[in-house]
């Protein structure tokens, strides 16, 4: 599927250095340095409680950090969380999708996709509108604008929750674990979705247990254990010839499944 062109050179939409996060006496991540180029996907994987949704919550200050230095979109995020302004900006250029979809039950789904861009973007009502309907398009199902959360399917819901996302056209988005409350058979709609935005090179980075996915569409594959970057690489590079014990360890559990 790799149809992208990055451009190496350019200045790293994320820029992390030795980066350390604590929940009270846990060590959670462990001096981690990352830099994600724009265009690339960077797909994130590991055992649960590594560390990888604490990762890129980190990104867009969802979480603090207490050390180390964390740049995102040339704004720096200081550590404890002493950059209210500089996260509010950070936030408009960062989309991010849960595990949980996270819409208002007593909205639409258009009145769903427009509320942020018509109050942190100030659009007015029919430019959101249209945005909005544009995007349902995208993720193919442009027929439910209308409809309220509980009358989809979990797997309609979390490609609302993509839409709502792009509507604020962000210039990286983050994943986290987007299939992992879906059933089965909702799984490829998803991840569907989330290809079509890779082919036309929005910048990404994703955790996910969906291996296949990962091999497909990244461009670079972290391995993260107990907090620590173990290995990373192309998923040529991770999947066939990964170089340390930890890693293959990991993945011929996740791969025989």
């Amino acid at each position: 599927m790799k149809e992208r062109e990055i451009d190496h050179s350019a200045t790293a939409i994320v820029r992390m250095e030795k980066l350390n996060k604590h929940f009270g006496e846990l060590h959670v991540l462990k001096d981690v340095d990352l830099s994600v180029t724009p265009g690339e996907v960077v797909v994130i994987i590991g055992a649960s409680g590594s560390g990888k949704s604490t990762l890129i919550r980190c990104i867009n200050g969802l979480e603090e950090f207490q050390s180390g230095r964390l740049e995102v979109d040339g704004k720096v995020l200081e550590p404890h969380g002493k950059a209210g302004q500089t996260l509010q900006q950070i936030r408009t250029e960062v989309g991010m999708v849960f595990q949980q979809f996270n819409l208002f039950p007593h909205l639409s789904v258009l009145d769903n996709i427009t509320l942020a861009p018509r109050k942190v973007r100030h659009s007015s009502r029919e430019e959101a509108s249209q945005t909005a309907r544009r995007l349902l398009e995208r993720v193919d199902i442009a027929d439910q604008a209308e409809k309220f959360p509980n009358q989809l399917s979990g797997g309609q819901q979390q490609r609302v929750a993509l839409a709502r996302a792009l509507a604020m056209e962000p210039r990286l988005m983050l994943f986290d674990e987007p299939t992992s409350a879906l059933d089965p058979e909702m799984i490829g709609e998803v991840l569907d979705a989330m290809r079509e935005l890779a082919r036309e090179g929005m910048t990404m980075v994703i955790v996910t247990h969906e291996m296949s996915f990962a091999r497909e569409v990244a461009d670079r594959v972290i391995y993260i254990h107990e907090g620590e970057i173990v290995e990373q690489g192309s998923p040529e590079d991770v999947f066939d010839n990964p170089e340390h014990e930890r890693t293959r360890s990991f993945l011929s559990r996740v791969l025989k499944h």
